[in-house]
């Protein structure tokens, strides 16, 4: 996982270089609480309705989104998440960075992670 500072890279930079990169870029926009941030990656990922909204639920989900990218050819995905600055205190913060780290790791190349911090 990367780590950017929006005062280095606009959005619009990193969408840019994940496209050159020839990869899809999936934003999800900053939140400022746990269960808000939980909410916001699965809306943005597409987890199941029955999505516990929970740090297990979001390890699952992203395992099981992670193995859904290489179908029917998609090209692989670059998730860039706006982290609030609220929300960088929050003990959470880091847990869910290790999450993230671990997905990329069991999906290999498919997915790759960008936290951006406003």
């Amino acid at each position: 996982m990367k780590i950017y500072s929006a005062d280095t890279w606009t959005m619009e930079e990193l969408q840019d270089q994940v496209a050159d990169a020839g990869r899809r870029s999936l934003r999800v926009p900053a939140a400022d609480s746990k269960r808000a941030v939980l909410e916001t990656f699965g809306e943005v990922l597409g987890f199941p309705e029955h999505y516990g909204v929970n740090l297990d639920a979001l390890n699952d989900s992203l395992h099981d989104f992670a193995d859904s990218i290489g179908e029917n050819g998609n090209a692989p995905v670059t998730i860039l998440w706006q982290v609030a600055a609220a929300f960088r205190g929050d003990r959470s913060f880091g847990i869910i960075c290790e999450i993230l780290q671990d997905a990329e790791s069991y999906a290999g190349n498919d997915l790759r992670v960008a936290a951006v911090l406003l």
